[in-house]
């Protein structure tokens, strides 16, 4: 989302930047960007450039006595970065990694200097509040979250994409509304917010309003405005650790909650998908969880376990038979799963045999084939192949 307002409208965010330094006095701003994003990277330049052209930044604007001028400042795409003090710290040529709070920004800051850090996405708000007045803002929005928000609406959904809604706005009407439900005619199974350390809610939640206190008790967040839709055919173990999976490897690691607590949450919850968990694990995850939510040093770590506590609280059912049972329910998590051909809707076309890179499917031209389970990686490429619907998943 911030990516695109860089890319769009550079100057609205340096125009809300310009204020912010005049209300508080500062004479120098940083925009920090990924380079990853080489048009926002031009585009905010250009921009900068334009407005000095223009006398808006530099020394006595406009012939007044406010000074004011902007850097921008590439970052190597630390998840890690989009903490204030990691960020800070990165500005400085240091390693991304945070500290502790009990000194905030406002008074020890970037080059130990007062330091207001704000959102592109908030910059950008501030020209037109100025303009309209904050009540024209705070009449959009809830009661305790006011004004709009803009998502990105992605995963198995029909209508992809960035999203601006007033805050208050249902969860339904972005999914189903908006983003016209999962794709392929499949049901909704769930939705995660707030990015990679969000909660996962079930479809019974999502009459949620768009609220950061609504979205906290329910287990989830706003955050970076994130909104992934997972159908029917989704394991909500596997979501789980593919979210601890990447934060795993963007933690910074300076915290040991956040370095050991993930690390074994990850093990954890891999041993589940393996075939090896214990019922017993369930309550660990969750003493973990929470220790790591209370005692972690960053954010990153703080909402680090968001993602499996969410699919404990509403999915618990799926951790149980994935430890009980051995299966996995939506047939997703390859080692309690296994490949078979449905001898009735298989016509012996061959394209499932052609397409097996281990060679372990077997049969006659237009006779039904079968599979070798000792051969079988369970990599899906028959089933993505076949067009007759042959292949099952149990």
């Amino acid at each position: 989302m911030d990516r695109c307002v860089l890319e769009g409208n550079p100057h609205l965010v340096l125009e809300g930047m310009m204020i912010g330094a005049w209300a508080v006095g500062a004479d120098k701003g940083y925009v920090y960007v990924r380079n990853e994003y080489p048009l926002a990277v031009d585009h905010i330049r250009v921009a900068v450039q334009q407005a000095r052209d223009l006398g808006l930044l530099g020394d006595n604007i406009l012939g007044s006595s406010f000074c004011f001028d902007v850097e921008i400042a590439r970052g190597g795409g630390a998840f890690v970065c989009g903490e204030s003090t990691a960020l800070m710290a990165s500005l400085e040529g240091k390693v991304g990694e945070p500290r502790p709070k009990d000194v905030h920004t406002v008074v020890d800051g970037l080059w130990h200097k007062p330091t207001v850090l704000n959102n592109v996405e908030t910059w950008a708000n501030v020209p037109s509040i100025m303009e309209k007045g904050s009540s024209s803002f705070a009449a959009m929005g809830s009661k305790g979250s006011k004004g709009t928000k803009i998502l990105a609406l992605t995963g198995c959904i029909q209508n992809t994409g960035l999203v601006e809604v007033k805050m208050g706005t249902p969860i339904n009407t972005v999914v189903f509304d908006i983003g016209g439900g999962a794709a392929g005619g499949k049901a909704v199974k769930a939705v995660q917010t707030g990015g990679p350390s969000g909660g996962c809610l079930p479809v019974d939640k999502l009459n949620l309003p768009i609220d950061f206190d609504e979205l906290y008790d329910a287990g989830s967040m706003i955050g970076s405005g994130g909104m992934v839709v997972m159908d029917e055919n989704t394991c909500m173990v596997d979501v789980a650790k593919y979210f601890l999976t990447f934060l795993q490897d963007e933690s910074c690691g300076k915290c040991v909650p956040c370095r050991v607590g993930v690390d074994r949450m990850l093990e954890i919850v891999t041993e589940i998908t393996e075939g090896r968990g214990t019922f017993d694990q369930i309550s660990l995850l969750e003493e973990l969880g929470e220790t790591i939510s209370y005692t972690a040093l960053c954010g990153l770590g703080k909402t680090a376990a968001n993602p499996v506590l969410s699919t404990l609280r509403y999915f618990r059912e799926e951790y149980e038979i994935h430890i009980n049972e051995k299966r996995c329910p939506a047939g997703v998590c390859q080692a309690l799963i296994t490949y078979e051909i449905d001898p009735d809707n298989c016509n012996g076309c061959g394209v499932c045999k052609r397409g097996c890179p281990h060679d372990a499917i077997t049969g006659e031209k237009k006779q039904p084939h079968s599979i070798d389970l000792d051969l079988c990686q369970k990599c899906g490429i028959c089933k993505s192949e076949c067009k007759f619907e042959a292949i099952i998943v149990k």
